[in-house]
């Protein structure tokens, strides 16, 4: 989320922040690649899935390095933006681009569903000699 978020900053000219939330993203990427290596090592049965290896998880890693470095580098030829301290909140809450949960409700039940109907579905008084054919 550090990553995407950092690639937005960059994009809106705040190459300062982009920054930082790109280092806090490398931080974040470290601990993660530490934790999926450890995880492939893990023995025990069944296959081994090994995370690190993975197509995506492979990618963000240069996603992360490559865009760094870019905001590095137009930051001391363009933006001489000074890097914030602390790393930029994220909105958790998105605002666009998905649609509201209606709550579910059960539909109101019909009258033909009394308490004599539904007693009347007892299994256990089904007829013995009950086979399929």
């Amino acid at each position: 989320a550090y990553c995407y978020h950092g690639q937005t900053l960059l994009a809106s000219d705040k190459c300062g922040e982009a920054i930082r939330s790109l280092q806090e993203s490398e931080k974040f990427f470290a601990k993660a690649e530490a934790l999926c290596k450890e995880y492939g090592e893990t023995k025990g049965p069944g296959t081994t899935a090994k995370p690190s290896g993975h197509l995506f998880f492979r990618k963000l890693g240069s996603l992360i390095k490559n865009t760094l470095e870019k905001c590095q580098r137009e930051n001391g030829f363009i933006y001489f933006q000074k890097v914030p301290a602390e790393a930029p909140q994220l909105e958790l809450k998105a605002n666009y681009g998905l649609v509201e949960p209606v709550p579910f409700e059960f539909p109101a039940l019909n009258a033909h569903w009394t308490p004599e109907t539904v007693a009347a579905f007892d299994l256990t008084k089904r007829p013995k000699d009950d086979t399929v054919r």
